[in-house]
């Protein structure tokens, strides 16, 4: 259990490291750089480290920032973002394609790197 805490604060510290390098152009009333930090504490769940399904924290995060995509340009450009630091942090594609239906939030589109953001409704 020690060394799994110890990898996942390494993760954290290292996604704010690598964060900062991301593009931080706005989204409409949401950045990059925030989309991201809207997500961090889904980390463990996606990246396979720890929790074997999203914690409540994580869960709220994503319900947050999935409001937030109110028009398809929003998503489309938060799709961009996350595609970008999905490939970046080490995101398992299959966990990122079962968190929206465990924290039951409604999505016309699935979450996957290699979605074509373009292509989002």
């Amino acid at each position: 259990m020690g060394k799994k805490i110890i990898a996942f604060v390494m993760l954290v510290m290292v996604l704010g490291m690598q964060v900062r390098t991301l593009d931080a152009h706005q989204i409409d009333d949401i950045s990059c750089f925030e989309a991201i930090i809207s997500l961090v504490s889904c980390a463990p769940f996606l990246t396979g480290v720890g929790q074997p399904a999203p914690s409540t924290t994580c869960c709220e995060g994503a319900h947050n920032l999935f409001q937030k995509a109110d028009t398809t340009q929003v998503r489309r450009d938060i799709c961009q973002c996350l595609k970008g630091a999905s490939i970046k942090f080490g995101v398992n594609s299959d966990k990122a394609k079962q968190l929206p239906q465990l924290c039951n939030i409604g999505l016309s589109f699935s979450i996957d790197p290699s979605i074509d953001c373009n292509t989002i409704p």
